[in-house]
């Protein structure tokens, strides 16, 4: 059964950017510590980042973080989706209104304008029997859980205090969370919760 996972670094105090993120610094000041455990050497952090690119059947994320990625200092051949690795699932993007050019045309990309629960769906669709991952940014992520469409939450909280950004939770809907597993590494503690 495809679930749905919220999948997102996030500083100690809750930021998923430092202050300033835009097209031209998509993580903000300070926010490349959020990302440290990705191009880390670490076992623990390898296997996680390896089974989460590995299980995603499709990705969901926002306008603004298709304009980091897909943006001059974005993914390229070394650094993508999964980090070093590379993953090449479809990507769905929530945007009220399509780019006009995509530089990344490599990848599968689908817009949709219908809103957030409709790309939930057109990524299901899309997935096959893998997951759908939600990888951000925060707002999507905040949204998504706001409205019931998320099964698993995956933080990767890293050992950092930003101190402003862009916080992953905003006023939204209270959801039990249910932790399935925390696994510490040298750069990060990576925590994942059934979200109920």
């Amino acid at each position: 059964m495809t679930r749905i996972i919220a999948d997102i670094s996030v500083s100690v105090d809750g930021f998923v950017t430092g202050p300033g993120a835009g097209p031209d610094d998509g993580l903000g000041a300070g926010g490349e510590a959020l990302h440290t455990w990705a191009f880390s050497d670490d076992p623990e952090d390898r296997r996680v980042l390896s089974e989460g690119t590995a299980r995603s059947g499709a990705v969901v994320m926002g306008r603004r973080l298709f304009d980091v990625v897909d943006g001059p200092g974005g993914w390229d051949n070394e650094v993508g989706y999964g980090a070093a690795e590379v993953g090449k699932p479809p990507f769905v993007v929530v945007t009220a209104s399509p780019p006009k050019t995509i530089r990344l045309t490599d990848l599968d990309w689908t817009f949709v304008t219908t809103g957030l629960s409709d790309a939930v769906a057109a990524a299901r669709e899309r997935a096959g029997d893998l997951d759908v991952v939600l990888m951000g940014g925060g707002a999507t992520i905040g949204s998504a859980i706001a409205a019931g469409l998320v099964d698993v939450l995956s933080l990767h909280l890293a050992p950092v205090v930003l101190g402003a950004g862009t916080p992953l939770f905003t006023n939204g809907a209270t959801r039990t969370l249910v932790q399935r597993s925390v696994t510490p590494t040298s750069t990060a503690t990576h925590v994942v919760y059934d979200v109920v």
